[in-house]
């Protein structure tokens, strides 16, 4: 008899007809020292879903995607990616879960000392792809899909803010990843670059079917690129809905925040 706790152990079958959820959050609870961050967070998305994340600065938005790819390791509940259950698997375990699902952090973290191609080959080398023709391929195939091959023997510290992130984007997905979470892929850009970072979102999703999840303050962003929004607060999931249900939910809170109105006066 198979071993009930084993890391392997997958999310239980769907109803009859129904669709196995890609990712999957259920009850999940985290805590640092005395401060609740994550309070029974319930979520689940199907591939090629775009999810925008929202909700005030310090909510745990970023927390709860890092979850997924088992960065951090929640106090209770379960993950579950593809079937697989990520919170029981080793550290070892988790390549296959980092193959499905990649992460463009907060500034892109790239690595200075590379040019742009040799950032964006870099998860090849580090999953044993060692065939040159094979890196330059997808190399110059990830770069052609964010509009940067012409850049490629740049170095990071001469692109502009935009570029890195892009740059980020070819890296999250040359290992062909089937989802990619979005650490407010916005922040710091003009009008200008930020659309040009959303319309690279929509690409990847119409092109590659890639499922997104994207952490962000930007509401134009929101109302642009999502297929559903969920904001986060107190901990908790406040809203769950489409876009147009965002706009005409009757919640003064999150009417108050998507309108970016302070209820301090005086």
């Amino acid at each position: 008899m198979a071993d009930p706790t084993s890391s392997t152990l997958t999310s239980p079958a769907s109803p009859k007809g129904e669709t196995q959820a890609f990712i999957q959050l259920k009850d999940v609870c985290k805590r640092f020292g005395s401060q609740e961050v994550l309070r029974g967070i319930n979520l689940t998305l199907q591939h090629g879903e775009t999810l925008c994340i929202i909700g005030p600065s310090g909510e745990g938005k970023t927390v709860m995607i890092k979850h997924i790819i088992g960065l951090i390791k929640p106090d209770s509940g379960e993950i579950y990616v593809d079937g697989m259950h990520v919170n029981r698997l080793k550290e070892r375990e988790m390549a296959p879960i980092r193959k499905k699902v990649s992460m463009l952090f907060q500034g892109a973290a790239l690595f200075d000392n590379l040019t742009v191609e040799q950032n964006v080959a870099f998860p090849l080398l580090e999953h044993g792809i060692r065939d040159r023709s094979e890196i330059n391929r997808r190399v110059r195939e990830a770069l052609q899909a964010v509009d940067l091959d012409e850049h490629r023997h740049k170095y990071p510290t001469s692109l502009s803010g935009g570029m890195r992130k892009r740059t980020g984007i070819a890296r999250a997905i040359i290992d062909h990843s089937e989802c990619i979470l979005y650490d407010e892929p916005n922040s710091g850009l003009d009008p200008i670059g930020s659309d040009v970072i959303d319309q690279m979102i929509l690409r990847m999703q119409r092109r590659f079917n890639v499922t997104s999840i994207i952490v962000t303050h930007d509401m134009r962003s929101v109302f642009k690129i999502a297929n559903r929004v969920a904001m986060l607060y107190r901990g908790e999931i406040r809203f769950l809905g489409t876009p147009a249900e965002l706009r005409d939910t009757s919640d003064s809170v999150v009417q108050d925040f998507v309108n970016g109105r302070s209820d301090i006066t005086g």
